[in-house]
C-alpha cells in the first residue's frame, strides 16, 4: 500500500516507529497490528469489527480566545459586598437602637446585663478634623479609613488575650473564686478557665490588657476578649444565657480602652475588633470513628449561635468583625453567614475579617483544606482582609502566607504563635526572636496587617511594629477579568482545566447519580454509602474534575440521603479533594447538601419554571451561601424548544440573577 494512501493515524504510527519519535512507539504498532489481524479474522468468519485503537491522543495548550487578553486594571480597594451601603462606602452611624429587626431585638430582650446597655456609640461629626488620618464614628466610612491605612503602612493588630491572663494570674490571685466575681459566686459549675468571663466578673483585668496592647504594642485594633462567647462553646461553663453580655461587655471595654487612648493622640484612631472564634464543635468532621455521618453540630446551628455573638459585639461597640483561627471552614462559612444576615437587617456596612489556622506544615486546616481552597470557599463574602493565624509560628507560616498573598484578591494579615510551644506547653520567643520571624514577611510586601497570637505580649507587638515600619504594605492585585473559583479540600479554577484539544472542558463525574448509574442506585437504596464512596474515589482518579452527586428517587428519602452522603463524602480525602455539584430536582434537597459542604460547591440547578419571586428567593440563598449555580432554560410556560427561546429564557435568568440578585456572573452556567 501506497504511503500516501495510509490512514492519517498510521502514517502518524509509522513516523513514530520508523524515527523512534516516542518511547511507546513499539507497544502502539503492536496495538495496531493486533487490530489488523482482528479485522481480517472478523471479515472471514463475518463477524463485526472490533474497535479500533483510540491511539495517543494530542496534548495541546489551553486555546487562547479574546476574553484572555482582557487587561487587568490596578485595584482601588478590596471587592466590595453588593450590599447599597458597602457600595456606597455609606459610614455606619453607630446607632444601634434604630436596629430593631425583629430577631436582632429578641436577642437583647433576653439580655442577661443587670442594667440596660448603652448600644449607641457614634461620636459628634467634630469630634476630631476631617479627612484621614482622623476618624469620628458616624461621619466617617470606616472601609475607606482601613483602605488608606492598610495601603500607607503596615497595620499592627494586638497580641494574645489568654497569654496575658495567665502572665497576671502568675503575679495575682486569679483562681476560682476570682473568675467567679460577686456575680457568679454560687455558680452551679466550676468556670476556672472561661477567660471570656473575665469581662464581666473581673473587667479592671481584660482593659487592662487592651490598654497594653494599644499603650506598650502601638496596635492599631485590638481584638475583643469573646473568642469562646458563644452558646455552642459557653455549654461547657452552663452559662449559654449570658452570651449577649459577655460579648457586649467584652466589646464595650475595648471599646472604652480604643477611645482612652485615641483621645490622647486623636492622629492615630484605634479601632475594636469583634474576635469570633471557631467553637467546640465542628461541623466537617465527625466525633465518631465508628460512623463519619456523624456530627455533633449542625449549620443552622452554628448559624444561630455566631449571630447571637454578633448583635452582642456590635451594640458593645466593634468597629469590625473578625471570624478567627478557622480550623474548619464550614464554621466560618456559618459565621460569615450570621453576619451577612445582620448586615442584611441592619443595614450597615460592617468591614469583616478572616483569618483562617493552617495546623501543621501540610499547609492544611484540620478539616483538610489547603490555603488556597479555604480563601476560595469564603470569598463569596468579601472580607476585607484575610489571612492565618495561630498553630505555628512566623517561620513555619512562610511558604503558606506566601501562596495566599499570590491569590487573596483583598488585604492580607498573619498573626502567628511566638514560635512553636514546648514541652511545658509555653511558647519561647522573645520579641526580638518573633520581629525577626516576621521580617521575611515585610520583606517579600506580603502583609498589610500583622500581629501576634498564642504566646505573644505587648512587647512582642512592640518589637514587631518597630521591625515593620520601614517596609511597605501589600499592593492590592491588579484586578482581572472574573473567573470561577471551585474549591474541596483543594481548590479549582475552571478557566485552567481543558481537555487535550486545548479546549476548556470541566470534567463532571456523573456516577454518583442515581440516573447515571445503576450500581450507584443500587447501592443507595441498600444503604451501602462505604461502597458508593469507591465509586466516587475512582472518578476522581479516573480525572473528574467535579464530582456530580444525586439521590433523586421516588422510593428514597433524598432529604436524608443527600445529608448523609455529603457528611461521609467530606470525610474522605480521596473524594473531597474536589468541589461536588449538588443536583437534586427539589431545591430543598440541595440546600440541605450545601450546608455540610465546607468548599464552594456547584448547585444543579436552578429555573424560572418557578417563577420569578421564587427563583429570585433560591438565587439569593445559593449566592449567601456562596456557590455556583447551573441554570436551566426553563421558564413558567416550560421549557425552551427553539434557539430563540433559549437565548431569551437565559438572558432573562441572567438579567435577573445579575442585575437584581447581584450573583457573581462568573458563576453562572447555563444548560439551554
Amino acid at each position: 500500500i501506497a504511503y500516501d494512501d495510509l490512514e492519517e493515524d498510521m502514517k502518524l504510527l509509522c513516523e513514530n516507529l520508523v524515527f523512534n519519535k516516542t518511547p511507546e512507539a513499539t507497544d502502539d504498532m503492536l496495538e495496531r497490528t493486533a487490530y489488523e489481524r482482528a479485522c481480517i479474522d472478523a471479515k472471514k468468519k463475518g463477524l463485526s469489527m472490533p474497535r479500533k485503537p483510540r491511539g495517543k491522543f494530542p496534548n495541546l495548550p489551553r486555546k487562547q480566545f479574546a476574553y484572555d487578553n482582557v487587561q487587568p486594571k490596578p485595584a482601588t480597594e478590596p471587592p466590595l459586598p453588593t450590599s447599597e451601603a458597602a457600595q456606597n462606602h455609606t459610614p455606619n452611624p453607630y446607632r444601634n437602637s434604630n436596629i430593631t429587626h425583629e430577631k436582632i431585638a429578641a436577642i437583647r430582650a433576653k439580655a442577661t446585663n443587670p442594667t440596660p446597655p448603652k448600644i449607641d456609640h457614634c461620636q459628634p461629626s467634630d469630634t476630631y478634623p476631617e479627612s484621614f488620618p482622623h476618624f469620628v464614628r458616624g461621619r466617617d466610612s470606616l472601609r475607606e479609613y482601613i483602605t488608606s491605612l492598610f495601603t500607607s503602612r503596615i497595620a499592627m493588630y494586638d497580641g494574645a488575650m489568654g497569654t496575658m491572663i495567665q502572665n497576671y494570674a502568675k503575679k495575682n490571685k486569679l483562681e476560682e473564686e476570682e473568675y467567679r466575681g460577686e456575680r457568679f459566686k454560687d455558680w452551679k459549675c466550676n468556670t476556672k478557665g472561661n477567660n471570656d468571663q473575665l469581662s464581666i466578673t473581673q473587667p479592671h483585668i481584660i482593659k487592662g490588657i487592651y490598654k497594653e496592647y494599644l499603650e506598650v504594642g502601638g496596635s492599631d485594633l485590638i481584638g475583643t476578649n469573646t473568642f469562646s462567647s458563644t452558646t455552642i462553646a459557653m455549654g461547657d461553663y452552663e452559662m449559654e444565657d449570658y452570651v449577649y453580655e459577655l460579648n457586649y461587655e467584652g466589646a464595650r471595654l475595648a471599646r472604652e480602652a480604643c477611645d482612652e487612648v485615641t483621645a490622647k493622640d486623636p492622629t492615630k484612631p484605634r479601632f475594636v475588633v469583634g474576635a469570633i472564634g471557631p467553637t467546640n464543635r465542628t461541623g466537617s468532621i465527625s466525633p465518631s470513628v465508628e460512623d463519619p455521618s456523624a456530627r455533633n453540630v449542625t449549620f443552622d446551628e452554628l448559624v444561630d449561635a455566631y449571630f447571637e455573638q454578633v448583635v452582642g459585639l456590635m451594640d458593645g461597640g466593634a468597629d469590625i468583625l473578625m471570624v478567627e483561627t478557622i480550623f474548619d471552614t464550614l464554621n466560618a462559612k456559618a459565621a460569615l453567614y450570621a453576619i451577612g444576615e445582620y448586615l442584611e437587617f441592619s443595614g450597615l456596612d460592617i468591614p469583616v475579617f478572616v483569618s483562617g489556622t493552617l495546623v501543621d506544615q501540610s499547609g492544611r486546616t484540620l478539616s483538610g483544606q489547603t490555603g488556597e481552597a479555604f480563601y476560595a470557599s469564603i470569598r463569596h463574602a468579601k472580607p476585607m482582609c484575610v489571612g492565618l493565624n495561630c498553630a505555628l509560628g512566623a517561620k513555619h507560616m512562610t511558604p503558606f502566607v506566601e501562596k495566599l498573598s499570590k491569590c487573596v484578591e483583598c488585604f492580607l494579615h498573619v498573626y502567628s504563635n511566638a514560635g512553636l510551644p514546648n514541652a511545658m506547653g509555653g511558647y519561647d520567643e522573645s520579641p526580638d526572636d518573633m520581629a525577626q520571624a516576621n521580617k521575611v514577611f515585610f520583606e517579600n510586601g506580603w502583609l498589610n496587617m500583622v500581629g501576634g497570637c498564642c504566646g505573644s505580649t505587648p512587647p512582642h507587638i512592640k518589637a514587631i511594629r518597630e521591625m515593620s515600619e520601614s517596609y511597605k504594605p501589600r499592593k492590592l492585585p491588579d484586578v482581572g477579568r472574573p473567573k470561577m473559583w471551585l474549591s474541596g479540600l483543594e481548590d479549582l479554577k475552571v478557566e485552567d482545566v481543558h481537555n487535550h484539544l486545548g479546549l476548556p472542558f470541566l470534567n463532571v463525574g456523573e456516577r454518583c447519580n442515581i440516573s447515571g448509574s445503576l450500581r450507584f442506585k443500587k447501592l443507595m437504596m441498600s444503604g451501602d454509602y462505604g461502597t458508593a464512596m469507591d465509586i466516587a474515589k475512582k472518578q476522581v482518579e479516573d480525572g473528574a474534575h467535579v464530582i456530580d452527586i444525586n439521590v433523586d428517587d421516588g422510593m428514597l428519602d433524598g432529604l436524608a440521603a443527600m445529608q448523609k452522603f455529603v457528611k461521609i463524602a467530606v470525610t474522605e480525602p480521596e473524594v473531597s479533594k474536589v468541589p461536588f455539584m449538588l443536583d437534586a430536582s427539589k431545591f430543598e434537597i440541595v440546600l440541605a447538601g450545601l450546608k455540610w459542604c465546607q468548599g464552594k460547591c456547584i448547585v444543579n440547578s436552578i429555573s424560572l419554571k418557578v417563577g420569578e419571586e421564587l427563583f429570585k428567593e433560591q438565587a439569593t440563598l445559593l449566592k449567601k451561601h456562596g456557590c455556583a449555580v447551573v441554570v436551566m432554560a426553563f421558564d413558567e410556560e416550560g421549557q425552551a424548544a427553539t434557539e430563540e427561546e433559549k437565548v431569551r429564557i437565559c438572558k432573562r435568568s441572567y438579567d435577573i440573577l445579575v442585575n437584581e440578585v447581584k450573583f457573581p456572573p462568573e458563576d453562572i452556567i447555563f444548560d439551554p
